[in-house]
């Protein structure tokens, strides 16, 4: 999006941090450190020869030196110059402390003041955005909105931009209400934005493919699956026909997948094992820890034992939190049947196959 408009409406943020690492020397002994041979010897009294730092009730008076005590007198200039020191160091801090505090203050109430001015120009006194609005500059502030946490003024924004023919603002509002992100989760209002998408003309590598490719993908599911107290039920049909679009058009790996399950278990279309196999080839070549798994597990089956077992075994240290459970059932329960030598082997393999990215 356009960084002039980001610059205007996200808050910048500035840090400002000193440290001191201590340095150490040749024998290990950190520079700055005391040592307290190095303090001079109290002449005149009592424990005469010993070092100030074994002598501190005779060179200290209530927490500060004693400047009628003998040993103090020739070190008086040198506590003067200290105590000076000290304070001008005090002094520099304190107005370098302050400088920075007006400094943010002023970037703050600057971008807080652009952010109102460009809120301003967009939307009206009703709250509704203004009709000669440009959609291109309406669907930047809404993501500007949505990542500063105003996802109210983002729906809205969302909204005028998608109705104005931006891509990307209807993809993005299908994707919040199918999963109730600033909004109430409505999976049927998400179908609609979804179909939306659907219906246009978007060529595969242009930049509007993934918007394009994941809504051919959701209403897939959708219809696989139906969406409870809507028009949508269940058709297996029409999911294949959504799914094999985002497959072969737009080589979408969750699409790939979902074609190879639906002819492994002959769900739309006739079961052939040998064509599911193509498609979870396809989207375990694109790094899909689910087709991983699933075509070593069909490997497994059909006697490559060491291989199968592998790549479940890998695709599971690939796999996301909500695909890692159904993997681990399939892979332990292949582990289950092999012999303590496969299962040796595969594991090596495994780890091969993680290290060097092989199939």
């Amino acid at each position: 999006m356009d960084a002039k408009v980001i610059s205007r409406l996200e808050l910048p943020s500035r840090a400002a941090a000193q440290g001191y690492a201590p340095q150490k020397t040749e024998n290990g002994e950190a520079h700055g450190a005391f040592n307290t041979a190095c303090l001079p010897q109290a002449p005149g009294v009592a424990g005469r020869g010993r070092s100030l730092a074994e002598n501190p009730e005779q060179f200290y008076r209530n927490g500060r030196p004693d400047m009628a005590h003998p040993a103090n007198r020739s070190t008086a200039p040198h506590f003067a110059a200290a105590r000076k020191k000290r304070v001008v160091m005090r002094m520099s801090h304190a107005i370098r402390s302050t400088a920075l505090s007006a400094l943010v203050a002023a970037a703050t109430f600057g971008a807080v003041g652009a952010a109102l001015a460009f809120e301003n120009d967009i939307f009206d006194d009703s709250g509704e955005v203004k009709a000669e609005s440009n959609p291109w500059s309406v669907f930047q502030f809404g993501y500007s909105a949505y990542k500063s946490g105003h996802k109210d003024q983002a729906v809205e924004a969302y909204r005028y931009a998608a109705e104005n023919g931006q891509l990307g603002a209807t993809w993005k509002l299908a994707r919040m209400y199918a999963e109730g992100d600033g909004v109430a989760r409505d999976d049927y209002e998400a179908f609609k934005f979804f179909s939306e998408i659907a219906k246009q003309d978007v060529e595969p590598g242009s930049p509007e493919e993934s918007y394009m490719s994941d809504a051919l993908v959701a209403l897939g599911s959708y219809w696989k699956k139906g969406i409870p107290g809507s028009p949508v039920k269940p058709n297996a049909a029409a999911a294949q026909e959504y799914y094999m679009r985002a497959a072969a058009n737009y080589r979408n790996p969750n699409a790939q997948f979902e074609m190879g399950n639906m002819f492994l278990k002959g769900e739309g279309v006739k079961a052939s094992v040998r064509q599911a196999g193509r498609w979870f080839q396809l989207a375990a070549e694109k790094g899909h820890a689910g087709a991983q798994a699933t075509l070593g597990n069909l490997l497994f089956q059909s006697g490559k034992v060491v291989r199968g077992l592998a790549m479940m075994t890998a695709a599971l240290e690939r796999a996301s939190p909500n695909d890692r459970p159904w993997i681990r059932g399939m892979q332990e329960e292949a582990f289950a049947l092999a012999a303590e030598a496969d299962r040796r082997t595969a594991i090596a393999l495994a780890d091969d196959i993680l290290t060097k990215g092989n199939q």
